[in-house]
């Protein structure tokens, strides 16, 4: 696996007031959004804000109580099948798979493990971002695209 964070995702309860606090509140630009979801393209990473409960339906826990912190790391790939490889690897090192690799709602494939201490880290390949040869995301389609 290599080093790297590509998303940051925030469960939150109101997006609508998320999106105003980083939006208005901090100056941010909107990179993208969607219904569901806000993202902001940092410097190298992507911070994304995703409704709580929608998130731990995501990754098939419960949004209240022990085994969610309404937080997700996510390492993106740059193929299919390296979502697959990083789960296993993962597991591996001592993780617990926390919802095995599948096609997701949005066209991409991705799977979650947490870590020994319960953090949970999404692994995907979304085909419509950009992934640089360091390993940098970016919103921007195909924009640096290493495949």
């Amino acid at each position: 696996m290599e080093q790297r964070l590509s998303v940051i995702t925030l469960g939150v309860s109101d997006l609508t007031r998320s999106r105003a606090f980083y939006e208005q509140g901090l100056g941010w630009t909107v990179g993208s959004a969607a219904e569901q979801a806000v993202f902001f393209q940092l410097n190298g990473l992507i911070l994304a804000l995703y409704p709580r409960e929608a998130l731990a339906m995501d990754a098939d826990v419960a949004a209240e109580g022990h085994g969610f912190a309404g937080i997700a790391l996510a390492h993106n790939v740059r193929r299919r099948e390296e979502v697959d490889t990083v789960l296993a690897m993962a597991e591996r090192a001592g993780g617990r798979i926390a919802k095995p690799a599948q096609a997701t709602f949005w066209g991409g494939y991705s799977g979650y493990f947490a870590d020994p201490d319960g953090h949970l880290w999404e692994v995907a390949h979304n085909p419509f971002w950009g992934l640089d040869a360091a390993g940098n995301v970016s919103l921007a389609r195909g924009r640096g695209r290493d495949e």
